[in-house]
């Protein structure tokens, strides 16, 4: 009733105002559509964004929760993380994967492809102890590293610590989340402390200027950084190289106006470069074998060889120029044999 009479209302201040109400409903079935699918793509970023709010407000309520609770644990974050990593996993397989999931039970495949979602070939290169350095190939949003931290904390009993540029301790509403995960300052110092703790660690050389500037050819934006092999070397542990399958393909970031945000971005460091998508695409995170320990390598030799076997994993695995199309059709084959 309410809802009628608004809408009545509405109708007769258009009318006095003189407008076209036939031409107004023509130009907005025209342009339905369009609009439609534009809200849609700027929206859905929107999900991992609320998703990661939601899991920073759970990691406040249990933190005061669990202050009720003397000696519950003696880690205060630990059953948090085990809840958010199952329910990051239940994320990525639902949305990387249930379309493929309803195909294979119609093709009357196996019962194991309804688990095909987001997955993980090499996981069995992380040790089950002692230290180790990730070094990844960052994405638009890196939710292909969200899922591979929870696979890890899940199937091999390793808390993944992670540095992060110096804007993300800004966000408001990520603190709880920031302080559960135990993220720090990007820094050498930081890194290498970690490390000679025993973590396993995971950085991102090409950082926020390769989130945001990177394209679907899957480019290494390094520049000259060599500081991760530095770290590496003084702490004296091996590196394993990462890339994941169409993570470009999931998250867009725009081209509209690069050149003038890159500009923005070099004097002001902020990354106004927006993004688009969370498209059901195929995920497949490649985890090659360890790079070890060589007391006579130098820093310079061996960020180029990291690099080298980075972008050997993309030319292997990832067909260039990316295509969200053919992502999306990667879910209803075995793409981890299916290479393009």
């Amino acid at each position: 009733m309410v809802f009628n009479q608004i809408m009545s209302y509405l109708l007769y201040l258009l009318e006095r105002s003189n407008f076209d109400l036939i031409y107004l409903s023509w130009l907005w079935n025209l342009f339905r559509p369009l609009c439609i699918v534009l809200l849609a793509l700027f929206i859905l970023p929107a999900i991992i964004l609320i998703f990661m709010y939601c899991s920073s407000f759970f990691c406040l309520i249990y933190k005061h929760w669990n202050r009720l609770k003397a000696a519950y644990s003696e880690d205060l974050w630990y059953g948090a993380i085990k809840t958010l990593a199952v329910f990051w996993e239940l994320q990525a397989t639902i949305w990387h994967g249930i379309l493929c999931s309803f195909y294979h039970i119609l093709q009357n495949d196996h019962v194991y492809r309804l688990v095909y979602g987001y997955e993980v070939e090499g996981l069995e290169n992380i040790p089950t102890q002692g230290p180790v350095l990730i070094v990844f190939y960052h994405a638009a949003l890196p939710i292909d590293f969200y899922y591979l931290f929870a696979k890890i904390w899940l199937y091999r009993n390793r808390r993944v610590r992670v540095v992060a540029d110096k804007f993300v301790f800004k966000i408001p509403g990520l603190a709880s989340l920031l302080e559960a995960l135990e993220i720090q300052p990007a820094t050498s110092a930081m890194c290498k402390l970690m490390l000679e703790e025993g973590h396993v660690l995971a950085v991102a050389p090409g950082g926020v200027r390769e989130a945001l500037f990177g394209d679907k050819n899957y480019n290494l934006i390094w520049k000259e950084r060599k500081g991760f092999a530095k770290v590496a070397i003084d702490a004296k542990v091996p590196i394993i190289p990462m890339f994941t399958k169409n993570c470009r393909e999931a998250i867009r970031a725009m081209t509209l106006g690069r050149r003038f945000l890159s500009y923005i971005y070099e004097k002001t460091r902020l990354p106004l470069v927006p993004i688009y998508g969370i498209f059901p695409v195929k995920l497949i995170t490649y985890l090659g074998e360890p790079i070890p320990y060589d007391p006579d390598v130098t820093p310079e030799a061996l960020a180029h060889r990291v690099k080298k076997e980075i972008e050997t994993m993309i030319e292997t695995h990832q067909r260039r120029p990316g295509s969200i199309t053919r992502a999306f059709f990667d879910r209803f084959t075995n793409s981890s044999k299916n290479e393009s």
